[in-house]
């Protein structure tokens, strides 16, 4: 039997290429193995420096081992080596691939002849997208592929950036006044002036809510304009992607459909992936990682030893930046809540201190009680650690990965969002979903204090007694039946079709 004809009866083969940041590698990651276990062949296109971290840390090749179906393939986003890309210097990864990004996947595309390997197995039949990658798009219609695009984020933050030009529209953008003291600017009291632009969220959204983007004087702002027309390009494509699900944004995704009527829906996703190793009989790959960084598995026997719901888990993120001031403002406050904590601190994210290391000329009362209460490291397990039983309250930057694992586990959130979609969810989670707090804006010991104790403490019962509901809601989408069982269906049986 030629190469030829036994492509032609290979199943489909999907190339998923997200954008070379954590959460968004994650969820793609998650969905590659889901495409997997329904027998399809799966290309995920990763940027070389990603790639290199992925086999370092996350056993990569492990974790996909057990599917002959799987492919990775390697691009560069131009940067050197070298660079941070952490912080707000993420979007010099951007900018970069804006301007290299383009040539680069079509000379792949067409020097392997749609990733076919030579004839082994189809060339692609469908790419699901990220958004901010656009330059892949007009080389896919030159090949006659088909497209989805699948935003990482949450709803209510893709939907606020997709209204972004009704917000100009209005005079609600640009925010002007900016000075050099960025504290004192988002203390402004206009600030908490009310966004009537955005349709479905009219009594929900500050100005200060808006996703990070959109915080500019100049409406020509790269960064501002990029955004917007990246998230309107969404439209184009034959399909959507949303990684939540109908009871957790129903009707913010109503107001999608509106523009972009074939919407898939199917969060949590990282739960649905396990949902999908149990059914198939294979809970021990369940324990599979997809971390950047090294994984210190220390912390789980620190939390073997905490009482049960004791203690409030920190971390923010893959790129939030600290201040060694805001260090210090964060390290009082739980301190001084007198909590038990557990706080991740990337190597690579206090500015200005070398190597990252956050324990240098430290105040003797922060190392003491650090000693008594406190559990400090690089990085963690973070699902295991959000299940473990001695936590009991999430301290998160209030991505879109943490917020759906902290409500799929029904966990109570402080929320410091840093950058991006993180101003949006935060409000929805302290606004809307009612399960946590907001502290955008602020960095003070006694306020940080504060809501340490609220969320442990004083408020804890009806922190927990609705984000147990969420938790619910969550489970029960993902299970037959629900509405992201569906919808994974449906969009598996539309994959499926894109093969003639």
């Amino acid at each position: 039997m030629g190469h030829r004809e036994t492509a032609a009866q290979s199943p489909p083969h999907i190339l998923i290429f997200p954008i070379p940041l954590q959460g968004h590698v994650n969820s793609m990651l998650n969905l590659a193995e889901i495409l997997c276990l329904s027998d399809l062949h799966v290309t995920i296109l990763l940027f070389d420096h990603i790639h290199s971290r992925l086999l370092r840390h996350a056993a990569l090749q492990s974790r996909f081992s057990g599917y002959p179906g799987f492919r990775v393939a390697t691009i560069s986003d131009g940067l050197p080596a070298d660079h941070p890309r952490s912080g707000e210097r993420i979007l010099d990864s951007v900018r970069s691939l804006k301007e290299v990004g383009g040539s680069q996947f079509r000379h792949l595309m067409e020097s392997t002849d749609g990733l076919s390997e030579g004839g082994d197995r189809r060339r692609v039949s469908c790419l699901i997208v990220d958004g901010a990658l656009s330059f892949t798009i007009p080389v896919v219609e030159d090949m006659g592929i088909p497209y989805i695009f699948f935003r990482t984020i949450s709803a209510c933050a893709f939907w606020a950036y997709f209204c972004i030009q009704d917000i100009i529209d209005a005079g609600e953008l640009p925010l002007k006044g900016k000075n050099e003291d960025k504290l004192a600017y988002w203390k402004r009291k206009d600030m908490d002036l009310m966004v009537k632009s955005v349709p479905g969220m009219e009594t929900i959204l500050c100005r200060r809510d808006l996703p990070q983007f959109c915080r500019v004087e100049d409406i020509d702002d790269p960064g501002l304009q990029t955004m917007k027309t990246e998230t309107r390009i969404t439209t184009q494509g034959i399909g959507f992607i949303l990684n939540t699900f109908e009871d957790l944004e129903g009707p913010i995704l109503d107001q999608i459909r509106k523009h972009i009527p074939n919407l898939y829906s199917i969060g949590p996703l990282h739960a649905h992936l396990k949902a999908h190793l149990d059914w198939k009989g294979m809970e021990s790959l369940q324990h599979h990682s997809s971390s950047f960084w090294e994984e210190d598995q220390s912390c789980m026997a620190w939390l073997d030893s905490q009482p049960v719901n004791s203690v409030i888990y920190v971390s923010f993120g893959s790129i939030t930046l600290l201040t060694r001031d805001e260090l210090l403002e964060f390290w009082y406050g739980l301190v001084n809540s007198g909590q038990r904590f557990l706080w991740v601190i990337r190597p690579d994210s206090i500015i200005g201190t070398e190597s990252g290391n956050p324990n240098k000329n430290i105040p003797e009362e922060l190392e003491e009680g650090t000693k008594s209460r406190g559990y400090m490291v690089g990085w963690v397990p973070q699902r295991e650690v959000l299940a473990h039983q001695a936590v009991g309250a999430f301290f998160t930057h209030s991505g879109w990965n943490s917020t759906l694992e902290s409500i799929a586990i029904g966990l109570p959130m402080l929320c410091w969002p840093y950058f991006a979609d993180q101003t949006t969810n935060s409000r929805f989670v302290s606004e809307v979903w009612k399960i946590g707090l907001d502290m955008k804006d602020t960095c003070d010991r006694i306020l940080i204090e504060k809501m340490v104790r609220d969320i442990m403490e004083v408020r804890r019962d009806e922190f927990l007694e609705r984000a147990h509901s969420l938790a619910i809601l969550a489970r029960k989408a993902i299970s037959e039946g629900g509405s992201s069982y569906f919808n994974l269906n449906r969009l598996m049986e539309f994959l499926k079709s894109t093969v003639s």
